[in-house]
């Protein structure tokens, strides 16, 4: 039986053996891709900062108590909308007053309105006293002409000059009376102008397109706008287009310029891409991080960006470069060394590999593959150096 026992094990020992033998000797179906030589236009992935394109604190101009608060925290609004309104009666008296003031300057000089003034010489007062000026200065020659012939006294001569005289100190009165009026009109103008804008600066508006970020004054408050440091209403943002701030590498920035288009992520919206273009780059390298500061405006009519949040934005560049590109799942990731399997003949030859920058579903092989050689594709995780393959086909 011992014999018997013995055969039986030396039996299926070598059954095993051949087994084994046979599954070393038999080949893995693999696919292959080609590592080709591509031509990459370079970009660039930072994190960047959203931020308002503007931002002001609205101040009031005019003193008054508040009696109406007319948007509030988060609302919209538009350019010369009205925030804020402010008590308009006292204004509106001085300005009532001003306009009567200018009014009855515009009659007596002769004239209905600032923007329709007649000349000096052509006023009511002045055409008067030029139309008497004239008539003393014929009464004068007349008498001068009499006098010689001596047809009338000498008296009578005198009493024609004086009033020559006379008429002409009047002339030169209503035309000096006419140029204080005109300086008089020009001066109720002005003053009917400030009180005009006095009025109105009792309507607080928007400067901007944006939004209500901060409210700082109640119903019935009294501001003060005629001071030195004006009370503060309200402070607005504006969001569309939002600035994207952020830096480029030192070594990209050549190849960077104002215009390149910019596209960002944001994680409120992991799924939607946001376009936009660089505004600004700055023409030094920050000393602390070796890169340029730069700014980009995204349009945000939606409000979907929000500023202050944080962005992941990629930029194409105009640096292009030949290099090596392999299918990115043709690599195999071992203890943090990146590898890939060459097939050698009807083996596969294991290569490290240094690789670059993703290109969509391949990646820039820096060094460990050359133009042309075939790498696995089946089953990357379960190759390994000198494994006999037979290439089924490529990839497709």
């Amino acid at each position: 039986m011992a014999a018997v026992v013995s055969l039986t094990l030396a039996g299926c020992s070598k059954t095993e053996t051949a087994q084994a033998r046979g599954r070393e000797d038999a080949a893995k179906p693999v696919k292959t891709e080609t590592v080709r030589e591509d031509s990459v236009r370079r970009s660039v992935e930072v994190v960047a900062t959203l931020a308002a394109q503007d931002e002001a604190v609205i101040s009031a101009e005019a003193d008054g108590v508040v009696r109406g608060v007319l948007a509030d925290l988060g609302d919209r609004v538009h350019a010369g909308q009205v925030l804020v309104e402010l008590d308009r009666e006292k204004p509106q008296y001085n300005f009532d007053l001003q306009k009567a003031t200018l009014d009855s300057t515009l009659a007596k000089y002769g004239a209905s309105a600032p923007d329709r003034l007649p000349a000096i010489e052509h006023t009511p007062d002045v055409e008067n006293a030029a139309a008497q000026l004239a008539q003393a200065q014929q009464s004068y020659v007349r008498a001068d002409e009499l006098n010689k012939r001596q047809l009338v006294p000498k008296q009578t001569l005198d009493d024609a000059e004086a009033m020559l005289h006379s008429k002409q100190a009047g002339y030169d009165s209503a035309l000096q009376n006419a140029k204080n009026l005109r300086a008089a009109i020009d001066a109720s103008q002005a003053n009917m102008r400030l009180a005009d804008r006095q009025l109105r600066d009792t309507y607080i508006r928007a400067p901007f397109d944006g939004y209500v970020q901060q409210r700082f004054v109640n119903l019935g408050q009294y501001v003060k706008g005629t001071t030195a440091t004006p009370a503060a209403v309200m402070s607005i943002v504006r969001v569309d287009p939002l600035k994207v701030i952020a830096e480029i590498p030192e070594k990209m920035a050549p190849w960077i310029t104002v215009g390149a288009q910019v596209a960002l992520h944001v994680d409120a919206y992991p799924d939607k891409t946001f376009l936009g273009k660089v505004s600004r780059i700055s023409p030094a390298v920050s000393p602390a991080t070796r890169a340029f500061p730069f700014e980009a405006l995204v349009p945000n009519r939606d409000g979907l960006l929000k500023p202050g949040t944080f962005a992941r934005v990629h930029i194409e560049s105009g640096k292009i470069d030949q290099v090596m590109t392999l299918p990115y799942a043709a690599i195999q990731y071992r203890y943090g060394v990146n590898r890939v399997f060459v097939v050698e003949g009807d083996r596969l030859a294991v290569r490290e590999l240094k690789i670059g920058d993703r290109l969509g579903d391949r990646t820039e092989a820096v060094s460990g593959v050359k133009a042309g050689e075939s790498v696995a594709m089946t089953d990357v995780d379960k190759l390994a150096d000198g494994m006999k393959v037979a290439v089924s086909g490529r990839v497709k």
